[in-house]
């Protein structure tokens, strides 16, 4: 349970900082909880994927010390490794839900692009919201859809409201 909070809090916290760094480092805290609290109820895609994610971020918050050429190779690997986690953890559709919301969230994180952060925060809270149901945790699904709703408020506030206002 003390897992599940954690993932939660640092996951939604991480869509409301503004630094794209910061950001980052608080959503691979998030994923490292994940990963721990999917091997406690055996959520095994979901858990080599948190594990990848967490692996994953670290290197993306770096991305301005990789060459863009490596980078593009990254992206492609990372979004391999998803796939090749799928096939080997397959445990039915069930397991797509994380699949597809991981290969748009490395996209998304991928970019340096702050508005694509915070859209990844509606697609992640969609489907692994769906996937905890379930696994009939339901603390994380209430924690996605909080993520969904944050994510949500976030662009309109950053992206849309400013945009408005600026116009």
């Amino acid at each position: 349970m003390i897992f599940s909070i954690l993932v939660f809090v640092t996951l939604v916290l991480s869509i409301c900082i503004k630094d794209r760094k910061k950001s980052l480092g608080v959503q691979a805290l998030s994923c490292f909880f994940e990963a721990v609290y999917d091997f406690i109820i055996g959520a095994i895609t979901g858990a080599f994927l948190s594990i990848m994610n967490f692996i994953r971020t670290f290197i993306f918050i770096q991305s301005e010390k990789i060459s863009k050429k490596i980078y593009v190779l990254v992206l492609m690997i990372f979004e391999g490794i998803i796939i090749v986690n799928c096939i080997y953890t397959w445990n039915g559709y069930i397991s797509l839900l994380p699949t597809i919301g991981s290969i748009i969230r490395t996209y998304c994180l991928w970019q340096t692009n702050m508005k694509l952060v915070r859209i990844s925060g509606i697609t992640t809270g969609i489907f692994y919201g769906l996937y905890y149901s379930y696994y009939h945790s339901w603390f994380l699904v209430m924690g996605d859809m909080i993520l969904l709703l944050t994510s949500m408020m976030s662009i309109y506030k950053n992206d849309v409201k400013n945009k408005k206002e600026v116009s």
